[in-house]
C-alpha cells in the first residue's frame, strides 16, 4: 500500500491561552496542500516492497537512508530523504503510530518505507501528515474496525495537528489543535486562486522558539468569523501569532512575506511556527 502524505497550511493561528497541561490552545484553520509530500509505502511483513529498489539506489550518500527493526522484530522501517535523516528511525512519527495501534491490537509484522519529500521543521505538518496516514494504512492492512473518529483520537496523542491529517480537508482546529471542525465549502476554490509556498533553506524554527515570545489572548474576532470574508479582506485581519516572534528572529522571512504582496498576493502569511510562507493570489 502506497499513499502519499501531503502538507498543511494555516490559515490563521491565534495562540488564546496556556493551558494547565502546558500546552495552549489555539484558534486556526487547516488547509491540505499539494506542493509538497512525502511517499509512504507500508506492507505486511511477508509482502515485497514496491518502493525500496528505488530507495537504495537513489539514496547512496551516509545518512541519507537509515533503517530500524522494533525489539520485537514485527516492525522493520526505512527512512530515507536528500537532506538526510537526523533522528532514529524508531523514534519516527510512523514508528510511534506502529506502536500506538500495536498496543491495543494485535498487528501483523509490518514494513515501512518512508521517503522524504517535504520540509522538515517548517511548519507545513510533514511528519503529523506521515503519522496520520500511517495510523489509517496500517489500520487498512490489519483489517481494524476503526473509524475516522478512532483514528483521530489516535492521531492526537501523537501531536496537535495529527488529527487533521486524518480527514485531510479544510477544518477549522481548537484546542491544542486536535479539537476538529469542518469548515465551509468554497474557502479558497482552485478556480478563482493559486497559493505559491516559499521554504527558505538554512532556516528551521523550533516550535519552542516559536512560543517563547507569545503572550495569548483572545482576538475581537475568531479564525471562522474571519474566513467567512472574501479572501480579498483577510489582510491584516487573520493573523499568525508567531511572525511576531519569529519574523524578530529571522527577518527574512519578513521579507518574503512582503514579496508576496509586492507580487500581487492578496492575503499572505507564515505557516504555523515557520519557516515556510505562503501567497494567496487571485486568477
Amino acid at each position: 500500500m502506497i499513499t502519499y502524505p501531503n502538507v498543511k497550511l494555516n490559515l490563521g493561528l491565534r495562540v488564546l491561552r496556556k493551558r494547565p497541561d502546558g500546552y495552549h490552545d489555539i484558534d486556526t484553520l487547516f488547509l491540505p496542500c499539494n506542493r509538497y509530500h512525502d511517499t509512504l509505502e507500508i506492507i505486511r511483513g511477508d509482502d515485497w516492497s514496491r518502493t525500496s529498489a528505488a530507495l537504495f539506489s537513489r539514496y547512496v550518500r551516509p545518512g541519507q537512508l537509515v533503517q530500524g527493526i522494533s525489539s520485537d522484530g514485527r516492525l522493520m522501517i526505512t527512512l530515507a530523504g536528500k537532506d538526510g535523516i537526523g533522528w532514529d528511525p524508531l523514534k519516527d512519527l510512523t514508528a510511534r503510530a506502529h506502536a500506538l495501534l500495536s498496543a491495543d491490537f494485535d498487528l501483523p509484522p509490518m514494513k515501512i518505507f518512508l521517503e522524504k519529500g517535504s520540509p522538515v521543521g517548517a511548519g507545513l505538518g510533514g511528519g503529523s501528515a506521515d503519522a496520520a496516514f500511517a495510523l489509517r494504512m496500517m489500520a487498512d492492512l490489519a483489517g481494524l474496525p476503526l473509524s475516522y473518529a478512532d483514528l483521530s483520537a489516535y492521531a492526537a496523542r501523537l501531536g496537535s495537528d495529527c488529527a487533521f491529517f486524518v480527514y485531510n480537508r479544510p477544518m477549522f482546529g481548537s484546542g491544542r489543535g486536535e479539537i476538529l471542525s469542518d469548515a465551509p465549502e468554497g474557502i479558497l476554490p482552485s478556480d478563482r486562486y493559486r497559493v505559491e509556498v516559499t521554504v527558505p533553506e538554512g532556516i528551521s524554527v523550533s516550535t519552542a522558539e516559536a512560543y517563547a515570545g507569545i503572550v495569548p489572548g483572545v482576538p475581537a474576532e475568531s479564525v471562522r468569523e474571519i474566513v467567512a470574508k472574501s479572501p480579498e479582506q483577510w489582510k491584516g485581519l487573520l493573523v499568525n501569532d508567531f511572525e511576531q516572534t519569529v519574523f524578530a528572529i529571522h527577518p527574512s522571512l519578513e521579507a518574503i512575506k512582503e514579496n508576496f504582496y509586492n507580487q500581487g498576493a492578496i492575503y499572505a502569511s507564515m505557516s504555523g511556527s515557520g519557516s515556510a510562507v505562503f501567497g494567496i493570489f487571485p486568477l
